[in-house]
């Protein structure tokens, strides 16, 4: 896990962006989707990295390398 990876996840009836190791969110949003942009930007302002989001059930559904960050799989990934 890179110092950069974020990850999205549910917080109550929101979403909430965390870093990982981290108790306390970065941010919380009331749609799951502006948490995952905003997750995004933080990522990609910090030179790269992984964001991965969390479905309703707990369980991590999708996983995204952020540029400048090295996706370990390019030919798999073909989602982004």
């Amino acid at each position: 896990m890179s110092k950069n990876d974020r990850f999205v996840v549910k917080h109550g009836p929101d979403w909430a962006v965390k870093k990982g190791g981290v108790s306390t969110p970065e941010s919380v949003h009331h749609k799951q989707s502006d948490a995952e942009r905003a997750a995004k930007q933080t990522v990609h302002r910090a030179g790269g990295g992984e964001v991965r989001v969390q479905g309703r059930d707990g369980k991590f559904r999708d996983s995204d390398t952020v540029k400048p960050g090295h996706d370990p799989f390019p030919p798999r990934d073909k989602k982004h």
